[in-house]
């Protein structure tokens, strides 16, 4: 079967997800989740007026992007602009995708839910500006934050931080390293008429002095900024899979107990903690055991974990998606 034709099939088991999708006020959409649905190695995305293809393996072949753009022009009635990202090995001979001369990916702006996002294709970074895997959270968040203080760790580009402000949060808080990131979100922040804080700094010191905690490593020689423990009713926890950090190393496979500790301790008694795991081989239920381990290690009671499910466009082969949710709800 060609590709064109896998992608039409995609499209069209999606009918009712994006008829729900343009009731909600959602342009951001996986259109073709390769894993899955017979093309691995390649994702194809609604971005408002974009469409992203990215490939991490196999570069497209030639005419490829222009015959899925036809495809999801016929399929979807619309004409999006199309970009092709590859982000694979043989980005070292060259390839790099797609012309991105069109007009319309210059400044594109998408929804979700409502709120209004940067969605530029091409930035300084290899990322989309919004993950979509994550819509199921930011929903969770929008739905739990009236009247909250919300703690987002490893913001990036403040998605998480924009839902929860729009949700009535009464303080947000967006922790991240990247100044380029925060800049996306604090104009993501304007697009939605919103405000909240930006605190470009490393996670790990962050965190840590919030809970009480000593802050480690070769960096406290250099210093860094000081601040005083206190507590969040909701934490997001969305970190990267691996990152060496002046503070130490992130590792969620062998050591996702130094990010939970803190986060857990930073939490206010009978908040949530809202933690992720990007990584296929961890297991759920043992990821949970770590979780439920190392809050008890830390003297804090875990009254149950609500697992998040990767929305229907993110289709998974044993209903075990490599993205996994958990909302850990404190004693």
């Amino acid at each position: 079967m060609s590709l064109e034709d896998l992608v039409a099939r995609a499209i069209d088991r999606r009918g009712a997800l994006l008829s729900r999708m343009e009731r909600e006020e959602t342009d951001c959409v996986r259109l073709f989740h390769g894993a899955t649905e017979g093309a691995p190695g390649l994702a194809i995305d609604r971005y408002g007026p974009v469409l992203l293809a990215q490939t991490w393996r196999d570069p497209l072949e030639p005419g490829a992007l222009e015959r899925v753009h036809a495809t999801v022009t016929r399929a979807l009635g619309i004409d999006l602009a199309p970009c092709w990202n590859h982000r694979g090995p043989s980005r070292r001979e060259g390839v790099r995708g797609s012309d991105t001369s069109d007009p319309r990916l210059h400044a594109p702006e998408g929804r979700e839910l409502g709120a209004k996002y940067d969605v530029r294709p091409r930035h300084r970074g290899q990322d989309p500006l919004l993950f979509l895997d994550l819509r199921v959270g930011r929903r969770w968040v929008r739905a739990e934050s009236a009247g909250r203080s919300v703690l987002n760790l490893f913001s990036y580009t403040c998605g998480v931080g924009v839902v929860a402000a729009l949700g009535g949060a009464r303080e947000v808080w967006n922790v991240d390293f990247a100044a380029s990131a925060l800049e996306v979100g604090r104009d993501n922040a304007q697009r939605n008429e919103i405000r909240f804080e930006t605190i470009e700094d490393d996670v790990i010191p962050v965190v840590r002095q919030l809970a009480g905690l000593p802050v480690k490593g070769r960096a406290t020689r250099r210093g860094f900024t000081k601040r005083e423990a206190r507590t969040f009713d909701v934490v997001v926890l969305d970190p990267p899979r691996w990152a060496r950090t002046p503070f130490g190393a992130i590792d969620v496979v062998r050591d996702y107990p130094s990010l939970f500790k803190p986060a857990v301790l930073a939490c206010a008694p009978g908040g949530v903690v809202l933690a992720t795991n990007h990584v296929p081989t961890v297991e759920r239920d043992e990821w949970h055991a770590v979780l439920r381990r190392t809050a008890e290690k830390a003297g804090r009671g875990i009254a149950r974990i609500d697992e998040l499910v990767p929305e229907e466009d993110f289709p998974s082969f044993d209903e075990r998606p490599p993205l996994k949710i958990a909302v850990v709800r404190l004693a």
